[in-house]
């Protein structure tokens, strides 16, 4: 079993550790951003700074993974974002945290990030046993919403108690975490061979490109969750619409996480073997459908269900990508192929928080957000048509 593989286990709670942060910190942040200013175009900001690393240093990133030992970039990452919690405790602590420092700590956060994503990403091949990697993403995507079931819900209890405390939190998972992955012993990577076109930086660029299912598969989910995201705009939902406090908006930033948790259980035990490429489309639909939901809701309960079926939804789509890529790229270039792919996800989430943030602050949270819902369920329909080769995948594995 997957779960008898020790380095595996590692793997899992080093990236639910800092899963786990990240999570709390979505809850801080967003929330002290929005104590400060209460700006809804500074909440979407919070997205546009931590992406802008991502947009930068993303082939370097990909690069780095693929050159150096991935466990240790791994390591260095979660070092330096805990020297950022720890810096965000004592500056809300003594009262000296403003709003610039708050996005100075975020854009280090973002470079942290986007280094980890992709070359953790990268690891994940070299651990899991030989034709498992479905259902090794499946537990692995699980473990991390467990984090972020409690992360948001932790994080938003412990700074009603005292704002310094959510971040204390993070600078402890983020050390364990870097703790743990030393432990992780991965089978031997690829190395590249200098002064060859698979050592070119934008190699990534090139096998994507070149590859309609894979780039029809990030392309998508760059669209879709650019337009649907609702995120950012949860602090407003939570005081303004559904009217509850910080703890609240943990719960609603949790709810996802549930219905991701839901459907992992799911994947692990059954992974899905016909017309993966149609179940990923179907996905996204749903996760659009479920945006409009929450969009149109005023009542707690419904809005918490509409966000776990849409954290549901986007587990699919997400188990279905990460094993297509994968599967599809050899090990010497999974680090670049990483990298565009992280880009990707974060152009989608970041400027998604971005785009989400100005669409309120013009249109008012709920025509937004109800916008955005729409938009993902056309960009689904639309991608059908234009990547028939990603329709048509039969299977994974």
């Amino acid at each position: 079993m997957l779960l008898s593989h020790r380095a595996f286990l590692f793997f899992l709670f080093s990236r639910s550790l800092s899963r786990f942060s990240s999570q709390i910190a979505a809850v801080a942040i967003g929330w002290q951003i929005y104590d400060l200013t209460g700006s809804a175009f500074d909440l979407g900001m919070v997205g546009l700074v931590q992406f802008l690393p991502t947009a930068l240093l993303v082939f370097v990133a990909g690069h780095a993974a693929d050159r150096y030992e991935r466990k240790r970039v791994v390591q260095l990452c979660q070092l330096v974002e805990a020297a950022t919690a720890l810096y965000l405790a004592f500056a809300t602590y003594f009262g000296a945290v403003g709003e610039v420092q708050i996005f100075i700590a975020t854009f280090v956060l973002g470079i942290a990030g986007a280094f980890e994503s992709p070359t953790t990403a990268a690891l994940l091949p070299l651990i899991a046993p030989q034709g498992s990697l479905q259902r090794a993403t499946a537990i692995s995507s699980g473990a991390a919403q467990v984090a972020t079931i409690t992360g948001p819900a932790l994080g938003g209890f412990a700074y009603a108690v005292a704002p310094h405390l959510a971040y204390a939190g993070m600078v402890l998972f983020w050390v364990l975490g870097m703790i743990l992955t030393g432990f992780i012993r991965p089978r031997p990577q690829a190395v590249l061979k200098e002064g060859t076109n698979s050592d070119n930086i934008f190699a990534g660029v090139r096998f994507i490109r070149s590859n309609p299912a894979i780039l029809g598969t990030i392309s998508l989910d760059l669209f879709a969750v650019l337009f649907g995201g609702v995120t950012a705009l949860l602090p407003i939902y939570a005081r303004d619409i559904l009217q509850t406090g910080p703890v609240g908006l943990g719960v609603l930033r949790a709810a996802p996480a549930v219905g991701a948790l839901l459907m992992t259980m799911v994947l692990a035990r059954h992974a899905i073997s016909r017309h993966v490429g149609l179940r990923m489309f179907q996905a996204v639909i749903v996760f659009g459908l479920a945006t409009i939901v929450f969009a149109l809701s005023s009542w707690m309960w419904l809005s918490v269900l509409s966000l776990a079926a849409l954290g549901a939804a986007d587990t699919i789509s997400v188990v279905i990508r990460f094993s297509l890529v994968q599967l599809s790229t050899p090990d010497e270039m999974r680090g670049r192929v990483g990298a565009v792919n992280f880009l990707f996800i974060n152009a989608s989430n970041q400027l998604g928080q971005f785009e989400s943030g100005v669409a309120a602050a013009l249109l008012g949270a709920m025509p937004a957000a109800v916008l955005g819902g729409v938009a993902t369920v056309a960009v689904a329909l639309l991608w059908m048509k234009l990547f028939p080769a990603l329709r048509k995948v039969e299977s994974l594995e």
